[in-house]
């Protein structure tokens, strides 16, 4: 295949760059680049900026804000944005429920919600795991039962993303309590401020809140918010798992990890230079650098031999890798700190911003190989699907 980029493309993604290093505020690519928290506002802003120039949700249809680009062009768009540090639009909104509503919502659910979803003037959150239901999602065991024009939502959901910030939840419901496990499953839309609606934090590894518990007691929701018909949830839910994937690679992220790995590095004392001109840890980097220049060839044959969008296979081998490199990059910075990394407050010692942050992000980065298909599902597929096996 040819790898080079065509004239026009360069030419896009030059563009492309230009815009993000000069109208995403410095102050927010820096917390992304160096790791550090992201408010609401920065990410509203970041998203709300990329919305009014086109920027935000791409791989829609045009008529609800999309833009009709190859899947270069789309590659292009999110491994710039990612190398530049913008906080990538919200995904609730731009992978999950936009493309799903876009693609089985009725007119008047596209009308209603898909310009405020693009805008991000609502901030949904997904309400699928339950606490016996994470692997085998289609086990949920939250229920919607029709009353007139309702329905009646009891159950509750976990690890809930960010459903401190959210306006909405996309929720996958049990209408049809006798089918089998996925034939019964509904997708509803609904405030979470409705009365019955509670959210609960969850405290993580890394000390920090980013998931949640949310309960469903007698919570009443209008019939006209149910995302197509109803028992077909388990069609929807399977095509929004499919966006959801994309971009899990993360090649542009890692690739900022590693270069302010190297930064982190050249201020290290070891023997009579730095840690960056130790030998072993030289070619430490160097073979990470290899194998994620090894990951964006082959993303970058995947993305040439998209056809219409149809999933590839081989998107599992870009999951199951780039998720493998994300934590051996964090697994480096970690290294780098070495003892600074321990959480210790004492007045005596003065331990770098940087490193008190590398044990948390390490913590945090164990998800990576479980969420959006674990590891393990993932070489099961490559076995079966690609290899034969």
């Amino acid at each position: 295949m040819k790898l080079a980029l065509s004239p026009d493309e360069v030419k896009f993604r030059d563009e492309l760059r230009e815009f993000y290093r000069s109208k995403i505020p410095a102050e927010i690519r820096d917390r992304v680049k160096y790791g550090r928290e992201l408010s609401r506002d920065d990410i509203v802003t970041t998203h709300k900026i990329l919305n009014e120039h086109g920027y935000a949700v791409p791989k829609w249809p045009v008529q609800w804000g999309g833009r009709d680009w190859t899947p270069m062009q789309r590659h292009i768009w999110e491994d710039e944005m990612q190398l530049a540090s913008v906080p990538e639009p919200l995904t609730f909104n731009a992978q999950m429920i936009g493309p799903v509503i876009a693609q089985f919502g009725s007119e008047e659910l596209k009308q209603r919600f898909l310009p405020p979803t693009a805008a991000l003037d609502i901030w949904w959150c997904q309400g699928f795991s339950e606490p016996d239901a994470g692997s085998d999602l289609a086990s949920l065991r939250t229920t919607a039962v029709r009353d007139g024009d309702s329905y009646i939502v009891n159950g509750q959901k976990i690890w809930t993303t960010l459903a401190q910030y959210a306006d909405w939840i996309f929720c996958l419901v049990r209408t049809d309590p006798n089918a089998k496990k996925q034939a019964g499953i509904s997708m509803l839309l609904f405030d979470v401020k409705t009365p019955g609606v509670t959210i609960r934090p969850i405290k993580l590894i890394d000390g920090h809140h980013e998931v949640n518990e949310v309960f469903f007691e007698n919570v009443r929701v209008p019939a006209d918010q149910l995302v197509g018909e109803e028992n077909m949830g388990w069609t929807y839910a399977k095509f929004l798992l499919g966006n959801e994937r994309t971009g899990i690679t993360g090649v542009g992220r890692t690739k900022v990890k590693l270069g302010v790995a190297k930064e982190y590095a050249a201020q290290v004392k070891s023997g009579h230079g730095t840690l960056l001109e130790d030998p072993i840890f030289a070619a430490r980097i160097a073979e990470l650098e290899n194998e994620l220049l090894a990951l964006e060839l082959t993303l970058a044959r995947v993305v040439s031999n998209t056809d219409d969008g149809k999933p590839n296979p081989a998107s599992s081998v870009l999951k199951l890798r780039g998720s493998e490199l994300q934590q051996a990059a964090t697994e480096l910075l970690l290294d780098i700190a070495g003892p600074d990394a321990l959480p210790v407050h004492a007045d005596d010692i003065a331990s770098p911003a940087w490193a008190q942050r590398s044990g948390p992000a390490y913590l945090n980065y164990r998800k990576t190989t479980i969420y959006g298909g674990s590891s393990e599902v993932q070489r099961t597929i490559i076995a079966s699907t690609i290899l034969g096996l």
